[in-house]
């Protein structure tokens, strides 16, 4: 196997980027007052991020994954991020073993 020069260029600068845009987030939150309706945005995000990966499964796949997204977001409106993937990846094992 070989590694482009450009294909290499590519993933350090995708890279960069992505540490670039998460300690500028650390470093800029630090100047923002957080007042409860802040506070409940931001909260707001982890939720609005999972729902928004996880519904094109949900209309582009079979039973299992569409009910498993249900269960997901229904479980990510009450419980930490981790449990309620665990929860959703959990549901579609169980439905295509029972043949959903």
């Amino acid at each position: 196997m070989t590694l482009d020069l450009n294909t290499m260029i590519a993933i350090l600068a995708m890279a960069a980027a992505t540490v670039f845009t998460r300690i500028s987030g650390l470093v800029l939150i630090r100047h923002v007052e957080m007042d409860e309706r802040r506070r409940t945005a931001i909260e707001a995000i982890p939720p609005a991020v999972l729902m928004a990966i996880i519904a094109p499964t949900a209309f582009a796949a079979g039973w299992a994954e569409t009910l498993a997204c249900a269960a997901t977001a229904i479980a990510a409106r009450r419980l930490p991020m981790l449990v309620s993937v665990a929860i959703g990846v959990a549901t579609v094992a169980l439905l295509r073993v029972a043949g959903f």
